[in-house]
């Protein structure tokens, strides 16, 4: 895992709120929340820390 002390910004106003290896989550400029790209293990994990620290959090699922 890879905290960012100031989010990183994409082209579609997305902040990059952590990275697991190679999968980012990432906060949309509605509010919803997406687990990108990266490995089955690293969504595991990513999984694991979002019920740990941001709880709150429901991850929308990414459109193909």
């Amino acid at each position: 895992m890879k905290n960012r002390i100031t989010p990183g910004k994409s082209s579609r106003n997305e902040n990059v709120i952590t990275t697991f290896g190679h999968a980012r989550l990432v906060r949309l400029a509605d509010g919803a929340t997406e687990l990108r790209g990266g490995r089955p293990a690293d969504h595991t994990i990513a999984k694991e820390w979002i019920s740990l620290f941001m709880h709150e959090a429901v991850l929308r699922p990414v459109k193909s």
